[in-house]
């Protein structure tokens, strides 16, 4: 399946698609390329909030905005891989039995996941910009991402001990 058909299934079904990444055996590559899908729409997320500014402050070109944006996506990737061991150190301190690998798919699939939602934060905050809006979608996203990454969690904790 598509990875687009995936995320979609995934607001649905989050944990038989979670299975079914895990069915893939264990690959590496695909670990990252979901975290660098999950950057790259961060950093298309920004965008519109980017060429907010620049409409309202036409001497900030929207490039020099983005750069920060672009090499931060990059700085954290290895906060990310961090952040996937200290969950799955939570996951397996309620009883979890998965492997370091099933925390990186957890984690980087949760992100992923939250992508629409990211890409609607980033659209709110270039259309109507700050305010109760940008509040409303910024702690939708977040809730998603957390649900998703609790239920990813205990599904790969309950993958790895089958």
């Amino acid at each position: 399946m598509s990875v687009v058909a995936d995320i979609v299934e995934s607001w649905l079904r989050p944990a038989r698609v979670l299975r079914r990444h895990l069915s893939r055996g264990r690959s590496e590559p695909f670990a990252f390329s979901l975290l660098v899908v999950f950057l790259l729409v961060s950093l298309i997320a920004q965008w519109p909030a980017a060429a907010r500014v620049s409409a309202l402050d036409p001497n900030l070109p929207i490039s020099p905005q983005m750069l920060p944006f672009a090499m931060g996506g990059l700085a954290a990737i290895p906060f990310l891989y961090a952040l996937a061991a200290l969950g799955q150190l939570v996951a397996r301190a309620f009883g979890g039995q998965g492997g370091w690998y099933e925390g990186r798919i957890a984690l980087f699939w949760a992100l992923a996941a939250t992508s629409p939602a990211v890409l609607l934060l980033g659209l709110v905050a270039g259309l109507i910009g700050p305010g109760l809006q940008l509040t409303a979608v910024g702690l939708l996203t977040s809730t998603a991402f957390l649900v998703f990454w609790t239920i990813n969690l205990r599904e790969a904790g309950r993958r790895h001990a089958a």
